[in-house]
């Protein structure tokens, strides 16, 4: 992917940053976020190494963001990475989630429509089955740009992304505190940030995904206590686990389809399309 004009909403998170960080070289590229630090951090970070990257903080519920974002450049293509993604956290505050995952989505839909650019929003397992408020708007969000005729990429949980367990586990073995671990049952799918940024740049390039989902292969789900317990042995560490109960709108295993979803899904390399 090379001279794009590319906008990334939620650009300074995870995943938003590393599909700044691997188009940066190439292409042109505004940043959205509503973290000014995290995003200030970014921009400079990119620009001293003389890439044509500029950031704007701003909220994606704001409307008035994209009229303001438009006098850098229109975008040929938006990555809509830009959610409320904690369960625990929207359970408490569910407007929060839907405001944002939904209302947001919509703003950035229209735009796009607006500006004739290609969308590509990225989703995860929790839309499946759906028992969280997260989950739940993040499967509207879906539904609709689906029905934009844009394309969704839909996978499981990153390692090192913030809020993920792995940061955490380190926290905790820096500080001599057992890892803790909701429930011993809990089964997760796990990528590399990098790899599933890669997968993600990779559909946004692909020609007959407008309006479909994508979703990532991510091979086996992977047991958590198994997971902390290679982390413990991989940091030579003693300081055990500790089961603290699973939290509310927790699943024990995620699925990336639905039952019905696998009748339909194509397999495609790395990915299966419905």
């Amino acid at each position: 992917m090379e001279n794009r004009y590319i906008w990334v909403l939620g650009g300074a998170g995870s995943i938003g940053s590393e599909i700044v960080r691997q188009l940066a070289s190439k292409n042109h590229i505004l940043v959205i976020d509503i973290d000014e630090t995290r995003l200030f951090d970014l921009v400079e970070e990119l620009r001293l190494d003389g890439f044509d990257v500029k950031g704007k903080t701003a909220d994606i519920r704001d409307k008035n963001i994209f009229e303001m974002g438009k006098n850098e450049y229109y975008p040929e293509l938006i990555f809509q990475c830009a959610a409320r993604k904690h369960v625990s956290p929207m359970e408490e505050t569910p407007m929060e989630a839907v405001s944002v995952n939904i209302e947001g989505t919509f703003n950035a839909i229209e735009f796009a429509k607006k500006c004739g650019a290609k969308l590509v929003n990225i989703s995860t397992d929790k839309v499946v089955n759906a028992e969280c408020i997260m989950g739940a708007t993040k499967k509207v969000a879906e539904l609709m740009v689906k029905n934009a005729g844009y394309t969704s990429v839909r996978f499981g949980n990153v390692m090192g992304s913030r809020g993920s367990v792995i940061p955490i586990w380190q926290k905790q073995i820096d500080e001599g505190r057992p890892l803790t671990i909701t429930d011993s049952r809990m089964m997760r799918y796990m990528m590399s940030i990098p790899e599933a940024v890669s997968l993600v740049i990779e559909v946004a390039q692909m020609e007959d995904v407008d309006g479909k989902v994508v979703i990532l292969d991510m091979g086996q789900p992977v047991n958590i206590l198994s997971l902390a317990e290679e982390v413990l042995n991989k940091a030579q560490s003693t300081v055990g686990t500790k089961i603290i109960g699973s939290r509310p709108g927790e699943m024990f295993t995620e699925m990336l389809m639905t039952e019905e979803e696998e009748k339909r899904a194509v397999k495609h390399d790395k990915f299966w399309i419905i």
